[in-house]
């Protein structure tokens, strides 16, 4: 494995730098987010510039990365660990898996429990419509049904104004915030439309 190639392209879908493991519950957030989506890895020692620090006690981060694996990710998680020297410093290279058994979720520092999401370089809570998507994505035998005329009344204002809300798409077609969640997830799924998230709201835009 090119570490260096790696650190080069910078923290993304499904790579993410830690200098330091400060909290349990921030790394979990980070576990759960991979084993949600794609998998990923984890480099601990290395800066968020990309800077390589080094680990000091790899035991240490691998004791604090194993609990939060275990005991603040539920379902738990099975980390893979590797060690890597770059300038005598090391990395511990931390491997997820894409989970079969999705969603996971993990413990806040409020003893609640979330689901986490990874888009481009971020750890995101998971909205309602991901967490369905998440959980859909492990039911490969989705069939796809011909188009509604709820899509065709989606894609239609897609096309005219590029994004479209939940809240819109109920009211565009009459129906119910469960009816359009419905439809919503199942284009997600089958990657016709994207999921966003904004400060504000979620939304939605063909894919």
């Amino acid at each position: 494995m090119n570490i260096r190639k790696l650190i080069l392209q910078g923290e993304g879908t499904t790579l993410d730098f830690k200098k330091t493991i400060t909290s349990n519950e921030k790394i979990a957030k980070s576990l759960v987010a991979f084993a949600n989506n794609k998998g990923g890895q984890l480099l601990i020692g290395v800066a968020d510039d990309g800077s390589i620090k080094g680990v000091k006690s790899e035991d240490e981060e691998r004791y604090m990365i194993t609990k939060s694996a275990h005991q603040f990710c539920k379902p738990a998680i099975e980390p893979e660990f590797e060690e890597v020297y770059i300038d005598d410093k090391l990395v511990l290279v931390v491997k997820i898996a894409p989970s079969d058994i999705k969603p996971h979720y993990a413990l806040d520092e409020n003893k609640k429990w979330w689901v986490y999401y990874r888009v481009k370089d971020k750890s995101l809570l998971a909205s309602k419509i991901i967490v369905d998507v998440i959980k859909k994505g492990n039911d490969k035998n989705d069939q796809l049904i011909p188009y509604t005329d709820q899509e065709k009344k989606l894609f239609e204002h897609l096309g005219e104004k590029g994004r479209i809300t939940l809240k819109e798409f109920s009211k565009l077609t009459r129906s119910s915030y469960r009816q359009a969640q419905k439809v919503l997830v199942k284009l997600i799924i089958s990657g016709l439309i994207m999921p966003h998230s904004s400060e504000k709201e979620e939304y939605f835009t063909i894919n």
